[in-house]
C-alpha cells in the first residue's frame, strides 16, 4: 500500500481532507442540498431522522481540467436522491462511515478499505451516508466519452461502468492509490497553485488509464478488441494494428504491412473485417482520429489543428474534420476551444 492510501486511512475517521478548498460548511439541511447540488447536480436530501438531529455536510473541492478531487462528509445519516448525474461520472471512496449505494437495478454497501462505488451519468442513482465521509473523483462526461470512443474504435456515446469497485482488486488499488496521490498533491499545492501543463496531462491520462482500462464498463470488450488485446485474437492480426499505430503518419502500404503481419493482404483484409468489424484503412483513419484528440487534448492555446493534422497522415482536412466530428461529436476546433476555456 503507498504512503498516500496509508496516510489518508491512517487519519481519525472524523479528518477532513482539502480542508483549504472548502465550498460548503453547514449544520442546514436545506443549505447543504442546494450549494452542493449547485456543484454537483440537483438532488434531494433528506436527514433519517425528522428534526435532522447531528446534521452537518462538508464539501471541498480542488478542480483541474476536466476532473476534480473532492472531500464530501455528512455527519448523521441522510438519503441522497441525484437521479441521473447527466454531466459527469463518479468514483466515491469512503473514508469513514458506511454507505448504500443503489445504481439502476443494483444494491451494495460501501465501506473504507472495502468497497467503493462508480457512478455513471445515465443511471439512476440513490445512497444512503450514514456519518460517511469520502473522497470522490470527478470526470467530466464528454471527456471520458470521447477517450472511450478513441479506444474503442465506436463513435462518442454513452458508456456505463459497473457500480461496484473491489478495493482489494488490482484495479481497485490503483485507483485508491491515485486518488491518494492527487488529494495529497492538491493539499500541499493549495488553492493558489496549479498543475504544470505537463504535469495535469500526465495525471489525466493516468486517472483515464484506470478508470477505462482498470474497471468494468460496456465498452471493456470493444477497447479490447480494437488495442488486439482480445485473447482469441489471431498474433499477425495484433501485429499488423500495432504496426498501423506506429507508422499512421505514413501512407498506407498493404504490402509493407503484410509482410509486417506475415500474411497475405486478402488474409489480413478478411482478418480485419472478421475480428476488427472494420477494413483496414478503416482502422488506420480511426488512429489517426484517437491520435489528433490526444493532441488536442494536451495542445497549448496557439497550436496547429492544420500541422497536427498533416503530422499524423492526414491530407485532405475537411474530410478529417468530418470523420474526427462524427466520432467525437464536435470539431476538433471546439475540443481545442473546451480545452483552453
Amino acid at each position: 500500500m503507498s504512503a498516500a492510501v496509508l496516510e489518508m486511512s491512517a487519519r481519525p475517521p472524523v479528518a477532513e481532507r482539502l480542508a483549504d478548498f472548502a465550498r460548503v460548511t453547514t449544520d442546514d439541511v436545506d443549505e447543504a442540498a442546494e450549494q452542493i447540488g449547485r456543484i454537483f447536480c440537483p438532488h434531494d436530501l433528506k436527514p433519517a431522522q425528522a428534526r435532522a438531529c447531528g446534521f452537518s455536510a462538508r464539501h471541498n473541492c480542488a478542480d483541474f481540467d476536466g476532473f476534480s478531487i473532492n472531500y464530501v462528509g455528512y455527519g448523521g445519516t441522510v438519503s441522497i436522491d441525484p437521479g441521473c448525474l447527466d454531466r459527469f461520472f463518479l468514483v466515491q471512496i469512503p473514508l469513514a462511515g458506511t454507505a448504500r449505494i443503489c445504481s439502476g437495478r443494483s444494491g451494495f454497501d460501501v465501506a473504507p478499505a472495502r468497497m467503493a462505488s462508480l457512478l455513471s451519468p445515465t443511471i439512476p442513482t440513490l445512497m444512503t451516508w450514514r456519518d460517511c465521509a469520502q473522497a470522490i473523483l470527478l470526470f467530466d462526461r464528454r471527456m471520458v466519452e470521447q477517450r472511450a470512443a478513441a479506444l474503442s474504435g465506436r463513435a462518442a456515446g454513452t458508456i456505463e461502468f459497473d457500480a461496484e469497485i473491489d478495493l482489494n482488486a488490482p484495479s481497485g488499488r490503483r485507483l485508491q492509490t491515485d486518488l491518494a496521490e492527487l488529494m495529497m498533491l492538491a493539499e500541499r499545492l493549495g488553492p493558489s497553485a496549479r498543475l504544470s501543463p505537463v504535469a495535469l496531462a500526465d495525471w489525466r491520462e493516468a486517472l483515464l488509464d484506470g478508470l477505462l482500462a482498470g474497471l468494468r464498463h460496456d465498452l471493456s470488450d470493444a477497447i479490447r478488441t480494437f488495442s488486439g488485446q482480445a485473447e482469441r485474437m489471431p498474433r499477425a492480426l495484433r501485429i499488423a494494428r500495432d504496426y498501423l499505430a506506429e507508422n499512421a503518419g505514413e501512407p498506407l502500404d498493404l504490402v509493407q504491412l503484410a509482410c509486417a503481419s506475415g500474411i497475405g493482404i486478402r488474409a489480413l483484409q478478411l482478418g480485419f473485417r472478421r475480428h476488427y468489424g472494420m477494413s483496414i484503412s478503416q482502422m488506420l483513419l480511426d488512429i489517426r482520429l484517437a491520435g489528433l484528440h490526444a493532441r488536442i487534448a494536451q495542445a497549448p492555446a496557439d497550436a496547429s489543428i492544420t500541422d497536427m493534422a498533416f503530422d499524423l497522415g492526414f491530407t485532405h482536412l475537411s474530410r478529417m474534420a468530418g470523420a474526427y466530428r462524427a466520432k467525437f461529436g464536435e470539431a476538433p476546433s471546439a475540443t481545442l476551444r473546451r480545452r483552453m476555456s
